[in-house]
């Protein structure tokens, strides 16, 4: 697939930033995703030893935008 790929690149150069920003949305997305399984309090992925990781969290830790929203200015967030 890679060598079919340059070789359209090879014959049409005005595709090359096509590919280019196609790839790093790709990496983009994927990256993001790996980012919310690893670092987000609401995936666990050890169910014996940490069965439920965001009860760990304080009583002043904020980890939602909506309940920071809620607390700052004392109604729900609404686009209009």
């Amino acid at each position: 697939m890679l060598r079919q790929i340059l070789g359209q690149a090879k014959k049409h150069p005005s595709l090359i930033p096509l590919f280019v920003f196609i790839g790093a949305g790709g990496t983009g997305a994927a990256l993001y995703v790996m980012r919310l399984a690893l670092f987000n309090p609401d995936v666990s992925w050890d169910r014996k030893n940490n069965p439920e990781p965001w009860n760990k969290l304080g009583p002043n830790e904020q980890y939602k935008v909506q309940m920071l929203l809620l607390l700052t200015y004392g109604r729900p967030w609404s686009p209009w």
